[in-house]
């Protein structure tokens, strides 16, 4: 039988990665890069890269209405520190961040095809995408079929991508592969690859649903896709660390494996994004220097 066109796009790349060299790789890097990294510059770039993001069952408009009205209210009071990079709810809140969402640059993202299993027919995934955006979603995060990758259906797990990606048009697509489910660094590296080329702008490792979610080895391997893909084809994507981000720590773990691996030109908050509830007021209380609990 005939390769798929994704398999001849896999079989150029390296894609036998040992699960404990990749380990050894980030413990080495952070050990080497990561104390450098720890000024309130970065924590500021980190605040202004944060996709504060509510996705709770008990969502309700009242509760995105207040969401929504801190980070308005963010603008006032802190005017030096600038502003997070976008709200992430659910697509039927999309309208009510659109009509009170103040701040033009802060971005609307939607979580949609049937987050966060993507379970469902395509047909339903792409109605659920294109209602978020019709109601003011600027981006919009999925997540891959997990179960059409693990069991090699490639090119259903891409057209699916492809498909929802025509639906975006130039809004930006991040992709979430799940990475704990994937289990090993090979498998992320491709679920990586195969996502960016069938049109992904992003690629995200979790939906912070599932454990384990993001990992310093899975950002490291996906960060490592980023630069082989951008050096192929040109195409710079952007890198999104989700789920389990605690502390203001984990997200200087991140910084530094992107700085390290990608480099300079990843390093603003249109290539690089951090998908979390929690951080923005540690990250907060950290540039102010006192415990801050504003969002």
């Amino acid at each position: 039988m005939e390769d798929s066109k994704y398999e001849k796009v896999l079989s150029e790349y390296h894609l036998e990665l040992d699960d404990e060299q990749v380990a050894r790789q980030v413990e080495i890097l952070l050990k080497e890069h990561l104390q450098e990294n720890d000024t309130v510059e970065v924590k500021k770039f980190l605040l202004n890269s944060v996709e504060l993001t509510t996705l709770k069952t008990t969502d309700s408009e009242d509760s995105v209405l207040r969401f929504v009205e801190k980070v308005n209210k963010f603008d006032d009071v802190y005017p030096e520190l600038g502003h997070v990079a976008t709200v992430c709810v659910y697509p039927n809140f999309a309208r009510i961040c659109h009509d009170t969402l103040e701040n033009e640059e802060v971005e609307i993202a939607c979580v949609s095809a049937c987050f966060p299993s993507s379970q469902s027919f395509v047909e339903v995934k792409i109605a659920e995408t294109a209602l978020a955006l019709k109601d003011g979603a600027t981006e919009i995060d999925i997540v891959i079929p997990v179960g059409k990758f693990l069991s090699g259906d490639y090119e259903g797990m891409c057209d699916e991508i492809a498909e929802i990606k025509a639906v975006c048009g130039e809004r930006k697509l991040k992709t979430i592969l799940e990475t704990g489910c994937l289990k090993t660094a090979s498998n992320i590296k491709k679920a990586s690859l195969l996502a960016m080329y069938a049109g992904a702008d992003y690629i995200k490792t979790s939906t912070g649903k599932l454990e384990p979610a993001a990992t310093p080895e899975a950002a490291f391997v996906m960060c490592q896709a980023i630069k082989e893909y951008y050096e192929k084809t040109g195409i710079q994507i952007g890198f999104k660390p989700a789920g389990g981000m605690k502390t203001v720590q984990d997200a200087l773990v991140y910084y530094t494996i992107v700085k390290e691996v990608l480099g300079e030109k990843w390093l603003t908050n249109q290539w690089l994004r951090l998908g979390t509830s929690s951080l923005a007021n540690k990250l907060l209380s950290e540039i102010e220097g006192k415990e801050v609990k504003f969002f």
